[in-house]
């Protein structure tokens, strides 16, 4: 998680990323084994044995690899602390020193219309906090990246990037946050209520859009031409009544060399999407398996439960707000040269409050997400039949994502299941599934 000027609006959306030298870059690991190479102790038979299998599947990451994710997982322990303090810090710097009144009155001298005077308060704090935030944001969207062989930019390239998500955040970030203020302005007694409504609103405005106009900003997308891959994925989409007619691929090579895909968007946008990445390395089988996971989301309304989900978290937040914005506001108000709630004067403190309260959430929020990524996982597998390429895409995953974390680890940090848990619970279903596997060669009896 990068350290970004957090809002009101977008930092509820992702419910909807100088003067140093980067390290060497280091070689990714090897592209893994392909599916069709399944290790003899996974091979279907009367002996199968669901955790020999799995303990053969993880054998296939090297000793060096393993230690090399395992040390980048846990070092996002920290940088979980680490954002979230250095978010605080910067906020409270805005408060204590007048920054942040001194940001209203200017964009008050400018203008006399409220809406437009919070849209110019917000590009100097956007401007602001990215710069104040910027060492911390570089080491770990950049430097980070290529210590452990993960990115492929140029620092040029990262920065154009950063500043293509930087002026969206403007737009975006201001549209949203303008509306929420003018909300705090009319509705001084049940904004805390009708906030939290216009969030949701927001958040499904931003699904909406993502995929037909946010995502081309960042990487190009083309129609996946080869039939050989999109075929099958078509043929899984249909079965499954997901109402696509093309398969999509960008070129996140460009950033990374980590794999991935998704179903996003709905009614008109609806896409399927793989990134070059696992095209590039992902054997079909394997490509097959993380679409039947991605799907899994879509069949399993994934979307409008955690939708649901939003409006418990949301509206708490809010009413959160309600109370400590008053608390604060009668406390060091004065100090701060905040007026009012209606102020934006006061959007650092808004700020501080809601890093505090995702902060203390994160184990209940990675613990949701973690629930309905391992039900995709449980309906991916079952949907594409391809246990084995569910499992070698967990290997690829677990590039950048421990593999055997203990059990208090995968509660408090993974929005995933672990490697080990995906792998053993595909193998789990291939133990149940052997007769759609044909034996190895010279074995005796039938599964």
């Amino acid at each position: 998680m990068k350290v970004r000027p957090p809002v009101l609006g977008l930092s509820l959306c992702l419910l909807l990323s100088a003067g140093l030298k980067a390290a060497e870059p280091k070689p990714p690991s090897p592209p893994a084994p392909a599916v069709l190479t399944v290790p003899p102790a996974a091979q279907p038979g009367l002996a199968f044995s669901v955790d020999a299998a799995t303990e053969a599947y993880l054998a296939l990451m090297p000793p060096a690899a393993k230690a090399r994710s395992d040390a980048y997982f846990e070092g996002g322990y920290w940088l979980i602390l680490w954002d979230f303090l250095v978010a605080s810090a910067i906020s409270l710097l805005l408060l204590t020193r007048g920054w942040s009144a001194r940001m209203r009155q200017r964009a008050e001298r400018i203008t006399r219309f409220r809406y437009a005077q919070t849209l110019l308060y917000w590009v100097q704090y956007v401007g602001l906090t990215y710069l104040l935030s910027f060492p911390l944001v570089a080491f770990e969207g950049f430097f980070r990246e290529h210590r452990y062989g993960l990115s492929t930019q140029t620092f040029g390239a990262w920065l154009g990037d950063e500043a293509k998500g930087l002026l969206v955040t403007a737009l975006l970030g201001g549209l949203a946050v303008a509306l929420l203020f003018t909300i705090v302005r009319r509705l001084t007694r049940t904004w805390w209520l009708w906030g939290a409504v216009a969030s949701l609103v927001i958040i499904v405005i931003g699904i909406l859009i993502g995929p037909v106009f946010l995502q081309p900003i960042f990487n190009t997308p083309k129609k996946l031409e080869d039939p050989r891959l999109s075929a099958p994925i078509l043929s899984l989409a249909r079965a499954n009544g997901i109402p696509v007619h093309d398969v999509y691929q960008i070129d996140a090579s460009k950033q990374t060399n980590r794999m991935s895909a998704n179903v996003s968007g709905f009614a008109g946008t609806m896409r399927i999407t793989l990134n070059d990445n696992l095209i590039q390395r992902g054997a079909p089988e394997e490509i097959q398996a993380v679409m039947g996971h991605e799907m899994g989301h879509y069949v399993l309304n994934h979307i409008p439960k955690m939708l649901t989900f939003l409006v418990i978290v949301i509206v708490s937040m809010f009413a959160l707000l309600r109370w400590t914005l008053t608390w604060a506001l009668a406390r060091w108000g004065r100090a701060w040269g905040i007026r009012d709630v209606a102020d934006p004067a006061i959007l650092p403190l808004a700020v501080l409050v809601m890093g505090l309260f995702f902060f203390v959430l994160t184990p209940v929020l990675n613990t949701f997400i973690r629930t309905q990524e391992h039900e995709a996982d449980l309906y991916g597998v079952a949907a594409s039949r391809q246990p084995d390429g569910f499992a070698q895409a967990a290997i690829h995953l677990g590039e950048y994502r421990k593999m055997s974390p203990t059990p208090l680890e995968e509660f408090l940090f993974y929005d995933h299941p672990s490697g080990r848990n995906r792998i053993h619970r595909a193998m789990a279903w291939k133990a149940e599934n052997q007769q759609l596997f044909a034996p190895p060669p010279g074995a005796t009896g039938k599964p």
